[in-house]
């Protein structure tokens, strides 16, 4: 079965009942007032288990469970949408393709998901249209406009506008369109950067331990109010209140895969996955930088190490044994990483031609997976196809469902590794904040924790699902990987 695909998932009852109920072992004692309360119609009960294309997510929210009356779920805007609207709880906080694509049946494409002004190809689309909203019913893609900077050193013009409206100069100045995935309302205490080109934390970043809390507030005030502004189309700014209780709730909130229909509860036999665990997890900026030699391990991952030898031959054996050893390969498995914009054309690296190193290179924050100082990269998902000439990444793209997107010529930048003076690219990611030419394609590694809820993956969702996630490595790095290599990866993926 593809990843990321629920339908035709054949499950019984019994089992889906008893990890319901497995779960909710979990919750016993950690919520004070949950086990005497029926779940209501205006809350999601804590620990809610929500069914997945491997098993169930969960949320744990350390106030509780989770009123759906307030802020978050509110309409603030005039499209009828709300923060939930993209951010799921079912979904692991962001929302799948999958997902997409129920609701447009569901309610024949009149969901505000699927307002012009963001949730279709271009904002000039008719009501309804599917065509009009492929990317995404297809990838889970949210359009955003962009200006280019006035400051920039690059000039851009479109080579390829499939949708007609890849550049927008109406205002007099230069507007581009880019699609990319929501990134989840959920783990946020782990963030290093806000938004895929870091657009949020600009002003105030995240890489200072002294500050980090106070400019994580900051940046997720800066974010909610922007979100309601543009996604919601609003005419009155979101009350002070109202921005604080948003941000309050989504920092509360932690998101794991809780259950693997092989393997089991992701917390037995000494196994430390799920959400409850995560939420104890210790963080700081800088902590365990892989770019730091005398405090990096490689050691990311420290979930299943008590599952690599498992008694007896079962199939819930078997998985754990499939999943740890997933695990070590994503700590050990040695990479040779190059032609990365951001690592190997990096000044304070010594722009080196080949960095050896592992998964954990450049997901290096331990048992979250995302980079624990900001570090926007460009390994290539953002090329085109049609236009790149680096064979390892043209093999990688072709080992991805790339979607059907607006190509751009920029012209005034040499490419660090070919030295070409023209550059095509889907999504000049964090250029467009700086104008540099050192910051083209570049945008951060999100999170790694709920992957198995939220499919497609990369910002462009471009890999369907976690089998061509690991196949696009494979090849982006001759990582020489086996059949069975991948598969032990995958499942590790799927259980985070």
């Amino acid at each position: 079965m593809r990843d990321g695909k629920v339908a035709g998932l054949r499950v019984s009852m019994r089992r889906l009942g008893l990890a319901a109920g497995l779960i909710a072992v979990l919750a016993t004692g950690a919520v004070a007032g949950d086990k005497k309360d029926a779940p209501k119609a205006s809350v999601i009960e804590n620990l809610q288990p929500y069914l997945d294309a491997t098993g169930f997510v969960a949320t744990y929210n350390t106030n509780g469970n989770i009123d759906t009356t307030g802020p978050f779920f509110q309409s603030l805007g005039t499209n009828g949408r709300s923060c939930s609207t993209c951010h799921v709880a079912s979904q692991a906080m962001s929302f799948s393709a999958l997902g997409a694509q129920l609701r447009f049946i569901e309610t024949r494409g009149t969901d505000p998901l699927f307002a012009a002004v963001d949730g279709a190809n271009c904002p000039t689309a008719r009501t309804a249209d599917p065509m009009a909203r492929s990317l995404v019913l297809g990838s889970g893609l949210i359009r955003i406009p962009m200006t280019t900077p006035a400051t920039s050193q690059f000039s851009v013009s479109a080579a390829y506008d499939p949708y007609g409206c890849a550049i927008d100069t109406s205002t007099g100045s230069q507007s581009l369109s880019f699609y990319r995935r929501p990134l989840p309302t959920t783990n946020l205490r782990y963030l290093s950067a806000v938004m895929f080109d870091g657009r949020e934390s600009a002003a105030y970043p995240l890489g200072t331990p002294a500050t980090f809390a106070t400019n994580l507030n900051t940046d997720l005030t800066a974010q909610a109010l922007h979100a309601v502004q543009q996604h919601t189309q609003s005419v009155v700014d979101p009350t002070p209140a109202q921005l604080a209780a948003i941000v309050n709730l989504e920092m509360g909130f932690t998101t794991a895969q809780a259950y693997d229909f092989s393997a089991g509860l992701l917390q037995s036999n000494g196994a430390q996955g799920g959400p409850l665990v995560l939420a104890q997890q210790a963080y700081y900026p800088g902590m365990n930088d892989s770019l730091t030699p005398p405090i990096f391990s490689p050691i990311i991952f420290t979930l299943y190490s008590n599952w690599t030898t498992q008694p007896g031959h079962s199939i819930e054996s078997r998985a754990r044994e499939q999943i740890a050893a997933g695990e070590l390969l994503f700590n050990s498995f040695p990479i040779n990483i190059v032609n990365v914009r951001g690592i190997n054309d990096n000044a304070a690296l010594g722009k080196p031609a080949v960095v050896t190193g592992t998964c954990g290179t450049c997901h290096d924050a331990p048992n979250v997976g995302d980079h624990s100082l900001p570090l926007p990269l460009d390994i290539g998902t953002g090329h085109s196809p049609a236009y790149e000439t680096d064979p390892q990444i043209k093999a990688a793209l072709a080992e991805l469902s790339v979607p059907k997107l607006p190509v751009y010529q920029v012209t005034g930048c040499s490419d660090p590794f070919s030295g070409s003076t023209t550059i095509y690219t889907t999504d000049l990611g964090k250029a467009m904040l700086t104008g540099q030419c050192g910051d083209l394609n570049r945008v951060k590694g999100p999170i790694l924790r709920g992957l198995a809820a939220r499919a497609p993956y990369f910002h462009n969702g471009a890999a369907a699902n976690l089998k061509q996630l690991v196949n696009f490595y494979n090849q982006r790095f001759a990582m020489g990987l086996t059949e069975q290599q991948k598969a032990q990866l995958v499942a590790f993926l799927n259980t985070l």
